[in-house]
């Protein structure tokens, strides 16, 4: 019983670690875009997690319809979402809930290309992307499911 235990205690440590790895490689993501838009604009202050939350929810009009990154990514970056085109699961983009979100950069900036491209109509900016992982990191709880009486 107490090698159970043992190994248990191990295996829970070992998903907190990477999960506070995943959100450490978050932060330093968006100290690196933060100090890009601190050069583009020297009155830039640092990330805002408030306004990664209005750039997160922003509805844009495109092609006549109206997205953001809640369309598919739900109200809470912190759930599962749903490609409002192909319907496959995405999983959440809170690195707080899903350690393996930031864990390839390369990734992040390609996504990044896509999806801004796709919702705004152009890049977003090193503001925009410091801001919103900014957000990401304090999304830290699931909704919780509506329970039925």
């Amino acid at each position: 019983m107490k090698k159970i235990t043992i190994v248990v205690s191990a295996l829970l440590g070992m998903v907190a670690f990477s999960a506070q790895a995943d959100v450490a490689s978050a932060q330093k993501l968006a100290d690196k875009y933060a100090g890009i838009a601190k050069t583009i604009n020297p009155s830039f202050t640092g990330p805002s997690a408030e306004e990664g939350k209005v750039f997160f929810n922003r509805e844009i009009g495109v092609k006549g319809k109206k997205v953001s990154c809640s369309s598919c990514h739900t109200t809470s970056p912190a759930d599962n979402g749903k490609d409002v085109v192909t319907h496959k699961l995405i999983r959440p983009l809170s690195p707080v809930t899903n350690p393996k979100r930031f864990s390839d950069l390369d990734k992040v900036e390609e996504k990044f290309v896509q999806h801004c491209n796709d919702i705004t109509g152009s890049d977003c900016t090193a503001q925009d992307k410091a801001n919103f992982i900014a957000y990401l990191i304090t999304v830290k709880e699931k909704t919780p499911k509506a329970t039925s009486k």
